[in-house]
C-alpha cells in the first residue's frame, strides 16, 4: 500500500488528526525553500520587518504571521483528508511571475513591487510543493500572506483631501464659520491642517486586513462578504472625518491646543477599537457561518474532478527545486547587471539663458530647496522677467542612473520638503506633462511648483511613467540619464505664481529640448 494512501493516524485529545505522510514531505520542501528565499532576498525582508516594527501604519502586520498560523491550524482536521500532490508546474509559472515582479521593482526602484515579489515567491513556492489540492485547501492563508507587504503610503494624499472635504462639510453643518484651502481649514479658533498623520491611512490599512479575515471566517455568502469589505473601507474614512471635525469643533470652545492634545490621546488604538466595534456591531446579525462550521471541506477538495485533472501537470521534486533556484538566481543576476548601468554625464552643467529673463539672487521668503538624492548634478537659480513683473525659481537635477537612493520620483524627493517647514496644500491647476502642487509654509507663504521628468524624448510629470521608462531601459540594459526639473514661484496677489510660470515656459520654448541643452545630452 503506497504511503500516500495510508489513512491518517488519529491522536486522542485536543490535538487534531495527524496529516498524511505526503504533507510531511511537502512541508519540509516548503520550509527549506522559504529559508533559502528569505536569505536570497534578505534585504527586502529586512525592509519589511523594519516597517512593521517602526511604522505605526504597519504595526498590525506583526500579527499577520500569527493569524496565518491560526488559519492553518483551524484547517488541519480537513487537511488530514487531503494528500498534497508532487511538484506542480503551474506553481513554477506563478513563481516565475513573482520573480519577474521582483525584477521590475528592482529595476524601477519601487520597494513595494520588490517586496510583493519577495512575498509572492514564498506563496508560489508553497503552491508548487502543495499541488492543486493542497493549494486549494490552504488558498486563503496563502492569499492572506499578501498583506505582509506594507502598502498604504500611496493613498495618503487622496485620503488627506477626502478627510479635509468631510471635515469642512461637518464644520459648516455645525454653523462654524470656516474656509478651506486644500488641506488647510481656517476657523475663528485657528488654522488647522489635515496632515499626513491625520489622513487615516493607518486605520484604513489595518481595517482592510481585519475585514478580509472576518469576511472569510464569519461569512459564507460572497455578497455578504463584499458588503462587509465595503463597510470596512467606508467606515474608517468616514470615522476619521468625524474625528477631525471633532477636533475643530472642540477647539472653538477649549482652544486649539487643548483640542489637539485630546485628539492625540484618542487618535490611536482607542480610535481603531471604536471603529472595529462600530463595524462589528452593525455586521453581527448578518454573519452566516455557524460557529462550528468547517472553513474548508476536505472531502470535496480530495474528490474534485477539476483539481484531479490539474494534478497531472507535475514534475519531479528535484527538477522543481532546481527550477526555483535557477529563476531566483536569474532574477538576482538581472537586477545586478542593471544596477551597474551608468549613463555618461558632462562634468559640469549650468542654468541656461532664457530670453526676456535675468538671473537674480535667490532670496525666497521661506527657504525652499527641493530634494534630489543621488543626483550627480543639481542646480537652483532664480529668474526675473525684464519688466520686473514675474519671478520664477528653477531647480534642475541630473541622474546618471535610477536606483535605491537615487530616484527622481521617490518618496520624499522633489518639491515638498517638510523639514524646511513646507506642507502640501493641494493639487495645483492641471497642466499637461507636469505634476503641479501648491505648498504652504508658516501658514502665510504659498508656492506653486511644477515637476517634470525627462528620459530620452519623454517629458512627463507622472512618476508612474518615469518608472515605466526606467524599467524599459534597464530591462534591455540601455544607459540613459534621467532629468528632474521643478519650476516654482511664490504666490502673491499682485503677481500670481501661475501667471509667472506660464510666462517663463513661453520664453523657454519646449521644455524637453531646453532640459536637454541644460544637461548637454543633445
Amino acid at each position: 500500500m503506497p504511503p500516500d494512501t495510508l489513512p491518517p493516524v488519529q491522536i486522542k485529545g485536543w490535538w487534531p488528526p495527524a496529516l498524511l505522510p505526503a504533507w510531511h514531505s511537502a512541508l519540509i520542501k516548503i520550509g527549506g525553500s522559504w529559508l533559502v528565499l528569505i536569505a536570497l532576498f534578505g534585504a527586502d525582508w529586512a525592509e519589511m520587518v523594519d516597517q512593521w516594527w517602526n511604522s505605526s501604519t504597519y504595526n498590525h502586520v506583526l500579527l499577520i504571521p500569527l493569524i496565518i498560523g491560526w488559519l492553518i491550524w483551524q484547517r488541519v482536521p480537513e487537511l488530514a483528508k487531503i494528500s498534497p500532490g508532487p511538484a506542480w508546474i503551474p506553481g513554477l509559472l506563478l513563481f516565475s511571475g513573482a520573480a519577474f515582479l521582483w525584477v521590475l521593482g528592482a529595476l524601477a526602484g519601487v520597494a513595494t513591487a520588490r517586496q510583493a515579489g519577495a512575498v509572492g515567491m514564498l506563496i508560489a513556492a508553497a503552491v508548487t510543493f502543495l499541488g492543486p489540492k493542497g493549494s486549494a485547501a490552504l488558498a486563503f492563508p496563502l492569499g492572506y500572506m499578501a498583506l505582509l507587504v506594507p502598502i498604504g503610503d500611496e493613498f495618503i494624499a487622496p485620503l488627506q483631501m477626502i478627510t479635509a472635504a468631510l471635515t469642512i462639510a461637518l464644520v459648516h453643518l455645525s454653523n462654524i464659520p470656516a474656509t478651506i484651502d486644500g488641506v488647510f481649514i481656517s476657523t475663528p479658533a485657528g488654522l488647522f491642517e489635515v496632515a499626513e498623520a491625520c489622513s487615516g491611512v493607518k486605520f484604513l490599512v489595518a481595517m482592510v486586513a481585519f475585514g478580509v479575515l472576518v469576511a472569510n471566517v464569519c461569512f459564507i455568502a460572497w455578497r455578504r462578504r463584499a458588503a462587509f469589505l465595503l463597510l470596512c473601507l467606508l467606515v474608517p474614512i468616514l470615522a476619521n472625518g468625524v474625528r477631525a471635525w471633532g477636533t475643530v469643533f472642540a477647539a472653538q470652545y477649549v482652544g486649539a491646543q487643548a483640542a489637539t492634545g485630546l485628539d492625540h490621546i484618542v487618535y490611536g488604538w482607542v480610535f481603531f477599537a471604536i471603529v472595529i466595534a462600530l463595524v462589528m456591531s452593525v455586521s453581527w446579525r448578518w454573519f452566516d457561518r455557524p460557529a462550528d462550521d468547517r472553513l474548508i471541506d476536505g472531502n470535496a477538495i480530495a474528490a474534485s474532478p477539476f483539481l484531479t485533472r490539474l494534478q497531472r501537470f507535475t514534475l519531479s521534486p528535484l527538477l522543481a527545486i532546481a527550477a526555483l533556484a535557477a529563476v531566483s538566481l536569474l532574477a538576482q543576476a538581472w537586477a545586478m547587471a542593471a544596477d551597474r548601468m551608468v549613463a555618461a554625464l558632462p562634468k559640469q552643467i549650468f542654468l541656461t539663458v532664457v530670453p526676456g529673463w535675468n538671473r537674480v539672487d535667490y532670496a525666497p521668503h521661506v527657504w525652499w530647496y527641493p530634494r534630489a538624492s543621488g543626483a550627480q548634478h543639481r542646480l537652483l537659480g532664480r529668474y526675473r522677467s525684464t519688466d520686473g513683473q514675474h519671478t520664477v525659481d528653477v531647480f534642475f537635477a541630473l541622474y546618471a542612473a535610477q536606483h535605491d537612493g537615487a530616484e527622481a520620483g521617490g518618496f520624499g524627493e522633489g518639491a515638498l520638503q517638510a523639514s524646511q517647514g513646507w506642507s502640501w496644500q493641494s493639487p495645483g491647476p492641471a497642466l499637461a506633462g507636469a505634476k503641479v502642487d501648491r505648498l504652504l509654509a508658516e501658514g502665510r507663504v504659498s508656492r506653486l511648483a511644477e515637476t517634470y521628468f525627462r528620459v530620452g524624448d519623454m517629458l512627463t510629470g507622472s512618476n508612474s511613467r518615469l518608472k515605466l521608462a526606467t524599467v524599459a531601459d534597464r530591462l534591455v540594459l540601455r544607459e540613459r540619464p534621467t532629468m528632474l526639473l521643478i519650476l516654482s514661484a511664490e504666490d502673491d496677489p499682485a503677481h500670481p505664481a501661475e501667471a509667472a510660470l506660464v510666462a517663463f515656459r513661453k520664453s523657454t520654448g519646449s521644455l524637453g529640448p531646453w532640459m536637454d541643452r541644460m544637461a548637454k545630452v543633445r
